[in-house]
């Protein structure tokens, strides 16, 4: 047996496992799709009291910071000092700016409200601001260029937010100008400026997009001044160049700008539509497509992709100065018909409605009222969709200055019925014959409803849901509400409030209370309501009937007319009724101040329990 000395012999002890030390690291987090989910890096934020400082403006908080500080003062969006004072959005700026813009077309008035603007408003809102500003980047000038998580510059989020001024600072401080001279520029600061401006976001906008986008000319104005006249702006993410976007808005100083400064300004946009869809898309406002027309007459005949010309658009929203300049322009355009259902301006304008576009359609080119969409309907089908019979479709003939529309009426179109049936069928619930019961005019009615012309939808139709016989329950409850409101508006007459004077003489069975304003309120009052509810009487008993009792097809047309009528003669009378019992009320409780009183809101009362129900209602409906 071999001997271990003592210090070399080893007690025996349990082995323990220990558990491996590690390093935290971050895990990945798994996304409800099954893959791992990046966790972001390098978040940034930005002091409480930094931050605070640079949205209000208070230069005193970055008199101690120099440029490694100010770089690294970031917002979770990556926004830097810069970033975070612009996008504080002055109301002043903003009014000041808008009222600018809408006035732009009278020079003189424009000139004295810029004067008075910049007085007061502008010049002493924006000093602070271009303070700040200036003082930030003279101790660190690379905040000009640096980008936001969105790709923004500082001047991108001036342009957003209407600073002119700081624009125009940003501009200087890029070139590093002299004196704040900006005329006087050597070529490489004109290049840095321009630079600065082709700078795109993660949308695909330059400042200049921005700025007509928000529709700030001023500032439109400073941005080109210093951009190359030839320069071709691309457009954004959603396809739209700033021409298109100030054609967009209808605004007519912002086209004149970019018209007048820019010689190589695209007109395109989404869908392969031009500056002059979007001036048609954009209202009633002619001066805005006169100005395109005068740069490009050729974009009067561009169609989209769905072939939409402009016309087609003004035609369906209902602009008729806008048609009307189109048409001076060049009229061939009323006759192109688009991809889908070969729809022509004027069978749109007549699909919605809009009577006064029609006219002026028909005026410039009477002829094109040939011209029939793929479903073979007409103009006279689509007058008889909306009802429009003492338009131009006149049962029995047509006027004589649109004699081309006689070929129209034998035409049956897909529907297989002419334009007289359907306009039977859309006036009258008891057409002539039985096969107008089929579904086909509703079915196309249907399906014309669904229709679009980009995002704007085909106005609704209004059919008659109304049955004769629930007219006919209408009208025996109307008859009974008038002869109650007449009799009691007689009999309240006759025994006026207060009584008669009984003694002998000449004032022998006037009114008592004759002389009191609110007696005579009440005689007044009572005597309408006596008048209205006599009037819905007359028009129920035999004033019509009489007249047109031998045109059966007009039977429901009279009843509708008659209950419409009688209603709201019932309701006029029910107002002043209620009018005629508070003044009455009012002129016997005088000597009591407390009654009195009372009865004055017994008028608003109902009125306001009325419209408590009618709310009530409503609520539960939606519900």
């Amino acid at each position: 047996m071999v001997h271990i000395p003592a210090k070399q012999q080893v007690r025996w002890r349990p082995r323990v496992r220990r558990r491996p030390r590690f390093r935290w690291q971050p895990r990945h987090k798994i996304a409800s799709a099954g893959k791992p989910e990046e966790l972001e890096q390098n978040i940034t934020c930005m002091d409480a009291s930094f931050y605070k400082a640079a949205a209000e403006g208070k230069i005193e908080v970055f008199n101690n910071y120099q440029e490694p500080d100010l770089a690294s003062h970031k917002t979770p969006n990556h926004d830097n000092v810069l970033h975070v004072n612009l996008a504080t959005h002055e109301l002043a700026a903003w009014f000041s700016n808008g009222i600018l813009s809408s006035t732009r077309s009278l020079p003189k008035l424009y000139f004295f409200i810029f004067l008075f603007l910049w007085f007061f408003i502008i010049k002493k809102k924006s000093e602070k601001r271009s303070n700040l500003i200036g003082q930030i980047l003279n101790k660190c000038p690379s905040l000009l260029l640096q980008t936001n998580a969105k790709g923004q510059t500082p001047l991108h989020v001036a342009a957003m937010n209407g600073h002119s001024a700081i624009v125009k600072l940003l501009i200087k401080s890029c070139a590093k100008a002299r004196d704040g001279d900006l005329e006087m520029l050597e070529m490489g600061q004109v290049n840095a400026v321009r630079e600065m401006l082709r700078i795109t976001d993660q949308e695909s906008n330059t400042a200049l997009h921005l700025a007509v986008k928000y529709g700030d000319v001023e500032m439109v104005k400073e941005l080109l001044e210093h951009e190359d006249p030839d320069f071709q702006y691309s457009a954004n993410n959603n396809q739209e160049t700033p021409l298109y976007l100030a054609a967009k808005r209808g605004d007519t100083g912002m086209l004149s700008i970019l018209l007048e400064i820019s010689n190589s300004t695209g007109h395109g946009g989404p869908h392969s539509r031009t500056a002059l869809h979007a001036a048609a898309m954009a209202g009633d406002i002619a001066e805005a497509t006169t100005i395109i027309l005068k740069k490009n007459r050729n974009l009067i005949k561009k169609r989209d992709e769905d072939g939409h010309t402009p016309l087609h658009y003004a035609a369906h929203l209902g602009c008729i100065s806008v048609v009307e300049e189109l048409l001076k322009t060049d009229v061939s355009a009323a006759y192109i018909g688009d991809r889908k259902l070969g729809m022509t301006p004027l069978l749109m304008a007549a699909r919605q409605g809009y009577l006064g576009t029609v006219r002026k359609i028909l005026f410039y080119c009477p002829d094109c009222c040939d011209k029939v969409d793929k479903r073979g309907l007409s103009l006279l089908h689509y007058l008889a969709f909306r009802d429009s019979p003492h338009f131009l479709f006149i049962p029995g003939g047509t006027k004589p200055e649109y004699g081309s529309l006689r070929n129209l009426r034998n035409l049956e179109g897909d529907i297989g019925f002419t334009p007289d049936k359907v306009s039977d069928f859309i006036r009258h619930e008891q057409p002539f014959t039985a096969d107008l019961r089929e579904k086909p005019i509703e079915d196309m009615l249907k399906a014309i409803a669904r229709e679009k012309v980009a995002e704007f939808p085909v106005l609704p139709f209004h059919l008659r849901t109304v049955s004769a016989e629930s007219l006919e329950k209408s009208r025996d409850t109307n008859l009974v509400v008038a002869a109650l409101i007449a009799t009691v508006a007689f009999a309240a007459g006759i025994t006026v409030p207060g009584g008669f004077k009984g003694e002998k003489g000449l004032e022998e069975g006037t009114p008592i209370l004759i002389h009191e304003i609110a007696f005579k309120a009440f005689v007044v009052t009572n005597a309408l309501a006596f008048i209205f509810s006599i009037c819905a009487l007359a028009i129920h008993f035999g004033v019509n009937d009489l007249l047109l009792s031998r045109i059966p097809f007009w039977i429901t047309d009279i009843t509708l007319y008659q209950t419409r009528s009688a209603s709201n003669l019932l309701s006029r009378a029910i107002t002043v009724t209620v009018i005629a019992f508070s003044t009455g009320s009012y002129v016997v409780l005088k000597p009591s101040h407390g009654l009195a009183i009372a009865s004055c809101f017994i008028c608003p009362a109902v009125y306001f329990c009325y419209y408590i129900e009618v709310f009530i209602a409503w609520v539960k409906m939606d519900l």
